[in-house]
């Protein structure tokens, strides 16, 4: 009979390419996976893997082999969550990948909610804004901001995302406050990198390709510099929220909006099994940001202060 735990050992290496990667996924040392690999293959009398001063490759009888243990291991993934859901307990791990800002300033509390109310669930979070392959990477879920591309992908929109133009107000002082989307194109940006920023005019959309010396990879370093009055910069108002409250930032351009994004929770197909422990974090993020206002508060509160734009 072959061990269960010694196909996915395997799976688990031919994904990763790496005997090393796949000991730290499956929370075991490099010398357990590669002897557990080493007895599948001795049961099945065949080479697997082809083993290099230079790695791992997966040899043509391995992939033969791995695409039928893939099929077996995620019909027994099902089976385990199908039982699970008859016990009303969710059981296993869940492995995400989440973006940095929103999973740092409100997603992460959510999480350890999550595990509070699963105490049998493992939780596993990548906060990170790298678009990660999910399937190539193995992971159960992915929750993403913006406009979804066209994908295998299985998705599930929470709620809609709002972004906002900001600047400072000695950047506006000096460089004099925006009343179009067409004035931007004269001022310094703050952004992550060739980027375009939309904004709404009634039907017609305005396309603007800002300019900057100042970049950086995620949403917090953008807002700090923005701050300091090195450019506008165009930020989900979840993240400017707090900045504007405090007065750090103000928003602009309020009569032209920028087209919505939405929060999204995506996960690998099929679509017609959904896992229960995807399941428990997309009904959670639902009941936390689902249908809640809290997505346009900034401009609310912009507008009961009197503040111009």
């Amino acid at each position: 009979m072959l061990d269960l735990e010694d196909i996915q050992a395997f799976a688990e290496v031919a994904e990763a390419q790496s005997f090393g990667r796949a000991g730290q996924r499956l929370g075991l040392s490099k010398s357990m996976v590669s002897r557990r690999v080493a007895r599948l293959e001795a049961e099945l009398g065949a080479q697997l893997l082809s083993r290099t001063t230079r790695g791992v490759s997966v040899t043509e009888a391995g992939l033969e082999f791995k695409e039928r243990a893939d099929r077996v291991l995620a019909e027994l993934e099902a089976a385990r969550d199908d039982l699970a859901q008859r016990g009303e307990e969710i059981v296993g791990s869940l492995r995400l990948s989440a973006p940095l800002s929103f999973g740092m300033t409100h997603l992460s509390a959510v999480l350890a909610e999550l595990a509070v109310r699963h105490p049998k669930l493992q939780v596993e979070v990548s906060y990170s804004d790298r678009y990660v392959d999910l399937i190539g990477e193995r992971y159960d879920a992915a929750v993403r901001i913006g406009v979804l591309e066209d994908s295998s992908l299985v998705a599930r929109k929470i709620a809609p995302i709002r972004a906002a133009a900001i600047a400072s107000p000695a950047f506006l002082e000096s460089h004099g406050v925006p009343t179009r989307p067409e004035d931007l194109d004269h001022l310094p940006a703050v952004m992550s990198g060739s980027e375009v920023w939309r904004f709404q005019d009634g039907k017609r959309t305005i396309t603007v390709r800002p300019e900057g010396r100042f970049k950086a990879d995620n949403g917090p370093a953008i807002l700090a510099a923005a701050a300091a009055g090195l450019g506008v910069a165009m930020l989900p108002t979840f993240l400017v929220g707090p900045s504007i409250d405090k007065g750090e930032v103000l928003p602009l351009l309020l009569d032209f909006p920028a087209p919505p994004l939405g929060l999204y929770v995506v996960r690998p197909p099929p679509a017609a099994h959904m896992p229960a422990k995807v399941r428990a974090l997309t009904d959670l993020m639902l009941e936390k940001f689902g249908g809640e206002p809290f997505w346009d508060a900034c401009y609310a509160r912009r507008a009961a202060a009197g503040l111009p734009a």
